[in-house]
């Protein structure tokens, strides 16, 4: 009898699949400008980074910190001025956010204080992708020490509130949101960011609100860059004459008592702030 040889199947070997490991979004606070002013994570975040999608604010020497091979993508704006859309920013987003990359979208000061973080945040989670977040230097806070003025005191400020100038759209705030009424009891610290459009308003409104048109006002362009510039004036400057101080963004406006103390480094006063203020530190002392 002829027995024939019994092959066995051979097993099926599934063929190996190499899933595509979800990509990296880090939203990373870039600070005020100066670049030493990044903290350690946020340097590690854009140095492991495959794609940087950078706002119009952060400081070329913060880029220049990333490696060679990584692709940057300027989606800044500015008020009043041509630029992308928060929408379009979060569909470009998305639209890196695959193959494994990591993506680092690098915002100007820190991402949650009117950097529109949260937005984008939302976006992301939306779409399942998982996300870290960086903190970085305010302006307000970068402000404070650059010019050595604090934003609190135990005598002259016991609460701080960081309030936007800016509108929706391209309009003005009316700044109907916030009780400056309240706030108006000699204790108080206001940190206005995108201000320099709407500084007339805001004054304006301080002065209705009953704040003392003699109360300081330290407004600082450009915190911590080589371009910085401080001016001091008072509320009435702000509503009767904003331009006078020249002001260009970004800039960081100070209210309250502390504005009137001795600022480190170069000032500009207003002629009418001066006497006002010589007068005023007279009436604290």
């Amino acid at each position: 009898m002829t027995i024939e040889p019994h092959f066995h199947d051979e097993p099926e070997v599934e063929e190996p699949r190499f899933a595509t490991p979800p990509a990296r979004v880090i939203l990373v606070g870039a600070g005020p400008g100066d670049p030493e002013l990044l903290t350690l994570k946020g340097l590690r975040a854009i140095q492991t980074a495959d794609v940087i999608l950078y706002d119009d604010l952060v400081d070329p020497a913060v880029l220049e910190l990333a490696l060679p091979r990584v692709r940057r993508i300027h989606v800044g704006k500015r008020g009043g001025r041509p630029g992308w859309k928060q929408r379009d920013i979060h569909e470009l987003i998305l639209a890196h956010a695959f193959g494994g990359r990591t993506i680092v979208r690098l915002k100007g000061g820190d991402p949650f204080v009117f950097g529109r973080g949260g937005e984008e945040l939302a976006a992301l989670r939306d779409a399942g992708l998982a996300v870290e977040v960086i903190p970085g230097i305010t302006a307000a806070i970068a402000a404070a020490a650059s010019t050595q003025v604090p934003l609190t005191h135990r005598l002259l400020s016991r609460t701080v509130t960081f309030l936007s100038g800016a509108g929706p759209g391209s309009g003005l705030p009316e700044f109907t949101h916030i009780d400056l009424e309240a706030l108006n009891d000699g204790q108080h610290t206001i940190a206005v960011y995108m201000g320099v459009k709407s500084s007339g308003a805001l004054g304006t409104t301080l002065i209705g609100a009953g704040w003392d048109a003699r109360t300081p006002v330290l407004a600082i362009e450009n915190v911590s860059r080589s371009a910085e510039r401080r001016v001091r004036a008072t509320i009435r400057d702000l509503a009767e004459r904003p331009e006078a101080l020249a002001l260009k963004s970004p800039a960081i406006i100070l209210v309250g008592r502390v504005a009137g103390l001795p600022v480190a480094g170069r000032l500009d006063v207003l002629d009418q702030a001066v006497t006002e203020i010589r007068e005023r530190e007279l009436a604290y002392a």
